[in-house]
């Protein structure tokens, strides 16, 4: 039997309406003796059972798996990983000759919150973001290896940078099954190079499969600024959408050597591709010649509440930069990938730079995560990806 925790009167409301988390606030009091990590049972204030989750220290205290009294063992692992992959087979995204990277699980909306895994051909990249999670990272490894099957030979861990510090885990990444130097995964008919040794998430931005194929679909004999390119997702697909020219931008001279490389694996040889190791802002500031497409791709701007008013601006400063790039006629891809940003804010905050820039300026796309990053509908968190495609005169 697991050790409870007991909650406040009232504060069991949000559970019974399956959200997800048990925030630190609403605990009154739980059993001596429990461990960060630890799966425990969740007992409102009149005693009945509510749910079993994994126990951490900090505002999230217990990240629910099951909303049934039942034993978190290897069973629960095979049932819940074998829905991932059933529901990614339903939608074409798994066991596609064309496409074999997708996220396999995508913490709460899988019903696994903490957990994150991300196929790229026959490697699964796992990441916990859960003490809970990583101490069972053997136990789930051996079920995906079960469910899987042959689809996966290799499972690599990489989880040191989403692992809470005050944790002190210690934990190193590295392949946990199996072993692989091949690092070469496709996405609709494009090669990638996936470096889940000391890339950023899992290796890759799988969650913009769908908006790069967008971009394809319109960048025929444009010329393309992709900013933020990191491994150049969005410079390849422009490239075989017949781009006239592309320009990658990112700070990172290994991001530049990324998306070089992945250009070169697809389109060797091609001169309609530069690549520019730059400050973005500076970049958008000095830069005289616009372009038909640009594409802005940021990193998160805030992953906190508490960083959301500079975050706002950040995203003006930028979008305002974007816009007054762009050819009359062209079109701005625009993206947000903060949870702590909603749509709406992210949506005046685009407002406010289109207004700034005094263009006519037209949403002709409102772009979001894809079908493999489903949102758990009890837990509207889950929703972080906000994009729009705008038209500008």
């Amino acid at each position: 039997m697991y050790k409870s925790i007991y909650l406040k009167r009232g504060k069991e409301e949000s559970l019974l309406r399956f959200h997800p988390w048990v925030f630190s606030g609403a605990i009154h009091h739980a059993d001596a003796g429990i461990q960060e990590g630890e799966t425990v049972r969740v007992i409102a204030s009149t005693g009945d059972f509510i749910a079993v989750g994994h126990y951490q220290v900090g505002s999230i205290a217990v990240r629910v798996l099951s909303f049934s009294d039942i034993t978190i063992d290897q069973s629960f692992w095979r049932e819940r990983l074998a829905a991932a992959i059933t529901m990614r087979c339903h939608i074409g995204i798994a066991d596609n000759p064309e496409n074999n990277t997708y996220r396999l699980v995508h913490g709460e909306g899988d019903w696994l919150p903490g957990l994150v895994i991300d196929c790229y051909g026959s490697t699964a990249v796992m990441q916990a973001h859960s003490v809970g999670m990583h101490l069972n990272r053997m136990d789930i490894c051996q079920a995906l290896t079960d469910v899987m099957g042959g689809r996966i030979q290799q499972v690599y861990y990489k989880s040191e940078t989403t692992l809470p510090y005050k944790a002190h885990l210690e934990e190193e990444d590295g392949f946990i099954f199996g072993h692989t130097d091949d690092d070469i995964a496709v996405e609709n008919g494009l090669k990638f190079h996936v470096d889940w040794l000391r890339g950023q998430k899992t290796g890759f931005f799988v969650d913009q499969r769908e908006n790069r194929s967008l971009l394809e679909h319109y960048s025929k004999d444009k010329t393309v600024l992709n900013m933020f390119c990191y491994t150049g997702g969005f410079s390849v697909y422009a490239m075989r959408g017949g781009a006239k020219c592309v320009h990658s931008v990112d700070s990172s001279a290994k991001a530049i050597e990324i998306t070089n490389n992945n250009i070169g694996l697809n389109f060797p040889g091609d001169p309609r591709h530069e690549a520019y190791c730059e400050d973005a802002f500076r970049f958008l500031e000095e830069k005289r010649n616009k372009y038909d497409i640009v594409v802005l791709d940021p990193p998160a701007f805030a992953k906190h509440r508490a960083a959301l008013h500079n975050a706002l601006k950040g995203y003006i400063r930028l979008n305002a930069k974007g816009i007054r790039l762009v050819k009359e006629g062209g079109l701005l891809f625009t993206f947000s990938c903060s949870q702590a940003v909603s749509k709406d804010q992210f949506r005046s905050a685009v407002f406010t730079a289109a207004a700034q820039s005094g263009r006519k300026v037209r949403i002709i796309h409102q772009l979001h995560q894809p079908a493999d990053h489903p949102i758990n509908i009890y837990h509207p968190e889950g929703e972080y990806l906000k994009g729009l495609v705008l038209y500008v005169e």
